[in-house]
């Protein structure tokens, strides 16, 4: 590549090189937390009942110390919502269905297929349509993009109208759901991959990566959990998939939907988004297939893997080898998990990337996530000829 321009060195190796430890938890865990969040009280917990209050107050709202905020994009307004839709773009993608040795997927290419490959996974609730057709058809992430050909994968039922799978159907696991990309790879002939996933998505790229780091050259990866469900969300996804599959969806499922994406206190700062979406997810879940997805994600082990800083050991532990962009809005109810994350991922081929302003980064600051996909591509060795206007950023502590 050519003389970096100046204008850019603010984010250089700061962005693309600096890491991130995860928080010191309190000696009540994150369980005492909750009862503190919820009832004012650190006194532990003490018998079922409480439990079960716990589950049906409401979503567990969570927050990171001003200290790990690595870096955070400040400089380009969240876009315009007005008038926005969900619906489906049928000239955007060309859908084809592909066998896997775990059932089959729907696969959306979008682009020539002669170059380099995108691969994207979605998360909880939604498909490649209502997770990614927006992004993708920004002006600027388009200009991007021309220079790749993106396959979006859609999970065993979760594309847009969906047939409701079978009664029995036994859905794949998180890790057979990373297995059928192999198997999407040899469909279309793929060799190597960059993955860019979201929530459950980004868990299945990670697996996947891995145990195939010779097919994955970096991953974009959103509101990443790296570990096993913890008691709290196992018992508020195991009531969700119990009432999706009775049912239908509820309210109370509906509202964890938001809080999943959205965070709380969504309706004051992104109103009309979030009324696309709950809207979006009243007309078109398939309710029984999107509790055998919840099932199959409250389900996932914990990637085990370890951060090892001395080169001697690296080869004998598991860890992801490959590049890893880790992104986060400041407004997740994620962001806890991206620290921990961040903190098992090796610090020389990792960032941690706080995104201000936002809790859907795709929807809400596409600008600021294109600016750090440019640079991260560029990293990986790809020679990204865009014009692009100017972004400046600001690194903060709090």
């Amino acid at each position: 590549m050519g003389e970096r321009e100046p204008k850019y060195s603010s984010l250089g190796e700061d962005v693309y090189r600096s890491t991130t430890v995860p928080t010191t938890q309190s000696s009540g865990g994150v369980v005492d937390s909750f009862r503190r969040f919820i009832v004012g009280s650190s006194q532990p917990l003490s018998d079922v009942s409480e439990k079960e209050t716990f589950i049906e107050r409401g979503p567990l709202r969570r927050g990171v110390s001003a200290d790990n905020h690595d870096v955070e994009l400040k400089a380009v307004a969240a876009i315009s919502v007005n008038g926005k839709s969900l619906a489906k773009n049928e000239k955007l993608c060309v859908e084809e269905r592909v066998e896997t040795s775990h059932g089959t997927v729907l696969v959306a290419v979008q682009g020539p297929r002669n170059k380099p490959a995108i691969l994207t996974y979605h998360d909880l609730g939604l498909n490649h349509v209502a997770n990614f057709q927006t992004f993708f058809n920004f002006s600027e992430t388009k200009n991007l993009m021309s220079n790749f050909c993106i396959y979006h994968v859609n999970a065993p039922g979760q594309e847009e109208g969906a047939e409701t799978l079978p009664e029995g159907f036994v859905y794949p696991t998180m890790d057979e759901l990373s297995e059928q990309l192999i198997d999407v790879m040899a469909h279309f002939n793929l060799n190597r991959i960059i993955g860019l996933g979201a929530g459950v998505g980004a868990n299945i790229l990670a697996r996947f990566a891995i145990n195939y780091p010779e097919k994955v050259d970096g991953l974009i990866l959103i509101n990443t959990a790296s570990t096993a469900a913890g008691w709290i969300e196992w018992g508020y996804q195991k009531l969700n998939a119990r009432h999706l599959k009775s049912k239908g969806l509820g309210e109370g499922t509906l509202d964890y939907l938001m809080w999943h994406h959205f965070g709380r206190g969504y309706q004051e700062r992104q109103h009309d988004l979030s009324q696309v979406y709950r809207e979006y997810f009243v007309q078109h879940l398939n309710a029984k297939n999107l509790a055998l997805f919840i099932d199959s994600y409250v389900q996932r082990s914990d990637l085990g893997i370890v951060r090892e800083l001395d080169e001697t050991k690296k080869d004998k532990v598991r860890r992801i080898t490959v590049p890893v962009l880790n992104v986060v809005g400041a407004h997740s109810p994620h962001e806890d998990d991206t620290v921990t994350f961040n903190g098992r991922l090796d610090p020389t081929n990792s960032t941690w990337l706080k995104i201000q302003d936002c809790s859907m980064v795709l929807e809400e600051q596409p600008a600021k996530i294109v600016e750090a996909m440019r640079l991260f591509l560029q990293g990986l060795g790809f020679a990204i000829n865009v014009s692009r206007r100017r972004l400046t950023s600001n690194a903060s502590e709090g």
